[in-house]
């Protein structure tokens, strides 16, 4: 396939959609802009393939990829989501067979039902069923002190598991990353220049990793810490939060490249 002018990689809960309400609303100006100039928008999120499938489609970008589940799995173009349940069963046997005092503090999806599910994240029903359909992460909660909580990610660790601070939750997985996944795809289209948008520290591997970077405000949690490349602009701070950010950056990024 030829190579297009340039990259998008982005974040969805808290940078391309809403905080609270989920909607992108302000930033189809940019979208609008970048589809018509024939430049690839990869979502990159925490969520599944069921939960990405179908919003990928709303916001026209079914003809690419899309990263699920922080980096552990990709969405191919077109595709709809998988039926089977991949790695999740063995990743919820290996959590339960941490020692009880470590296990108690972390309450993750499988262990909530679908209404739970959807008080936890603010989903609708039908979508915190989607959400709820995993196929290779854990997010949860973590109710304990620090010093389980490092006891917990080491016992995890020590099996394979590694764990990734997101805007809500702590999300386990057997590896991967969004950053891992961006290369793996920036391949596929012959390497161009690589835009990547997020907010939470699940970002941040992908933000230093691309060829220029924007955190979007969320004043919904604490600002990251200053990350590499900042100092030198490759990296930027946007102070609009959520998808009004978004448009401000990629309109930036637009006339910056001559779309």
């Amino acid at each position: 396939m030829p190579s297009p002018p340039f990259l998008v990689f982005t974040d969805l809960d808290g940078t391309l959609l809403d905080h609270e309400d989920y909607s992108h609303d302000p930033a189809e100006p940019a979208l609008a802009r970048l589809r018509a100039a024939g430049v690839p928008v990869i979502l990159a999120s925490s969520k599944t393939a069921g939960e990405i499938a179908p919003l990928r489609a709303d916001l026209g970008l079914a003809d690419h990829p899309a990263i699920v589940e922080n980096g552990a799995g990709v969405l191919e173009p077109g595709a709809e989501a998988p039926e089977d349940r991949g790695r999740y069963g063995e990743l919820r046997v290996l959590l339960d067979r941490l020692p009880a005092s470590l296990r108690a503090a972390f309450r993750g999806f499988g262990d909530w039902d679908v209404p739970m599910i959807a008080r936890r994240t603010g989903l609708p029903l039908a979508e915190a069923e989607l959400a709820a359909r995993r196929r290779f992460s854990e997010p949860g909660l973590w109710r304990g002190s620090e010093a389980q909580k490092a006891a917990f990610l080491g016992a995890l660790a020590a099996q394979g598991v590694q764990a990734r601070e997101g805007g809500r939750f702590l999300t386990l997985s057997f590896g991967g990353t969004k950053a891992s996944r961006m290369a793996e795809i920036a391949a596929r289209y012959g390497r161009p220049f690589t835009v990547a948008l997020g907010d939470a520290p699940n970002d941040v591997e992908m933000l230093e990793a691309a060829d220029l970077g924007f955190v979007i405000a969320n004043p919904h949690r604490p600002s990251l810490p200053p990350l590499s490349g900042e100092a030198g602009g490759r990296i930027v701070r946007i102070d609009a939060a959520g998808p009004k950010g978004w448009n401000a950056a990629m309109e930036r990024v637009i006339k910056g490249r001559g779309i």
